[in-house]
């Protein structure tokens, strides 16, 4: 008799090795990458361009606003629109728009006729152009790779992205400094006119590269245009009811609200405040905090895409015992005095975030029907680009009253707290990584 060691089991393939094989995914990744970094070119871009032509900060918060608002305001349409019509389609819809809109400002800027209100129109316009491709580019992926590859596609895209985080803003800083930035006029802003034209050209270039793109079940839109569209507006309800009947998708949904209205705020309002208030800290320690937290979600996705089955637990369990100790860690952030502790605790909670970043987004892609995927996935996003302000407004108005290490306490208690009752009186940790489909 034939031992079982003479045929051993064949190793189980790596999903990235099979991904990187695979021309659509590296058509879109690349794609996708390039125009995220072109993106932190405009982001770092814009905000220094209006500083330098007026020098007032709520000049500089109503362009923000005009990009933000209209963006939260509109995130919901766009992915019903991108259900109606296809990801890839409104996709690259908004490529052609946003370079135009940066071409225009870029060309405007080199040639020094920019006014405050032609940057007030763009921004509006840029602002109104991301409600539709953050629907459709995070609608997408599956679309183009099968589902049992998604957390490994995830991983790598979502990790591409953080990384363009990082990078982006060391180039366009150093490309602004190096060229020109503004600082004697609009005239000498060469810097800046030339970051909106990299961005504008990742536009270009990633619409080629998205055109070379295959999605799967090429069939289904057909056979899904022989029934009747929906009015926009219906569609939006259409799929927020079926949320709400999906009783794990709403004990998600709404527990991730409440961490945006209650946590996202101190976050993004109170780091920096700590930074420039503490003596021993100072810019470059806020630097060295945001870098931490940077290199620890990225390390935390790469993580994901290695360990891709590792639990405590069930999904649901493993997203409450991860914010749980994210919110210990947030709470002796207020009491830090050297930028070694800040960098430690932004290291550590950028890992557990990044590792559950992929994990969720990937959960809620295998399990909303694909009719639905882009009017769950900018619900999502919803859920923190227009919560999140709102939150931010508040931390604001609170830190008139309170301390530093009072708001940092009451935060990270506020977290575990909202973990607590979640855990008791919510399904949440019930909730598992199996597609609806195949419960």
């Amino acid at each position: 008799m034939p031992s079982t060691h003479d045929n051993p089991a064949p190793p189980r393939a790596d999903p990235r090795a099979a991904l990187l094989r695979d021309p659509n995914f590296r058509w879109l990744t690349s794609g996708s990458a390039l125009t995220m970094l072109g993106d932190q070119f405009t982001l770092i871009a814009l905000p220094w361009l209006v500083l330098q032509m007026t020098g007032d900060t709520l000049v500089l918060g109503t362009v923000l606003a005009l990009m933000s608002v209209p963006r939260a305001l509109f995130i919901l349409i766009g992915g019903a629109l991108v259900d109606r019509y296809s990801p890839k389609e409104v996709l690259m819809l908004t490529k052609y728009i946003n370079l135009v809109l940066l071409a225009l400002l870029s060309g405007l800027v080199l040639t020094g006729t920019l006014t405050l209100w032609m940057v007030y129109a763009l921004s509006l316009a840029i602002g109104l152009s991301t409600a539709f491709s953050i629907p459709a580019g995070t609608s997408l992926m599956p679309h183009v790779v099968p589902r049992a590859q998604l957390q490994a596609a995830n991983g790598i895209s979502l990790g591409l992205r953080q990384l363009t985080m990082f990078l982006g803003p060391l180039l366009a800083g150093l490309l602004i400094v190096l060229f020109g930035d503004g600082s004697a006029g609009t005239a000498s802003a060469t810097g800046i006119g030339i970051a909106f034209a990299l961005d504008a050209l990742s536009f270009g270039v990633s619409a080629w590269t998205l055109a070379k793109v295959r999605t799967l079940a090429a069939a289904a839109p057909a056979a899904a245009s022989s029934a009747a569209p929906q009015a926009v507006l219906a569609s939006v309800a259409q799929g927020l009811a079926h949320f709400w009947r999906d009783a794990e998708l709403r004990t998600c949904f709404l527990y991730w609200s409440a961490i945006a209205l209650f946590i996202m705020g101190p976050i993004h309002i109170a780091v920096p405040v700590l930074a420039s208030s503490t003596p021993t800290l100072g810019a470059a320690a806020f630097g060295t905090m945001l870098g931490a937290h940077g290199a620890g979600t990225l390390a935390g996705m790469v993580a994901s895409g290695m360990f891709p089955r590792l639990r405590v637990g069930s999904l649901g369990l493993t997203i409450l015992v991860f914010d749980a100790i994210i919110g210990l860690l947030f709470i002796p952030m207020g009491m830090i005095n050297a930028v070694w502790q800040g960098a430690a605790l932004m290291l550590a909670i950028g890992l557990l975030g990044g590792f559950m970043q992929v994990r969720v987004f990937t959960w809620i892609q295998q399990r909303v029907p694909p009719m639905l995927i882009g009017r769950a996935m900018s619900l999502f996003m919803f859920i923190f680009m227009g919560l999140a302000p709102i939150s931010a407004a508040v931390t604001g108005w609170l830190m008139k009253s309170i301390t530093l290490t009072q708001l940092f306490a009451a935060s990270g208690g506020t977290l575990v707290v909202l973990v607590a009752l979640a855990f008791v009186l919510t399904p949440l940790r019930q909730v598992t990584d199996a597609p609806a489909a195949a419960r």
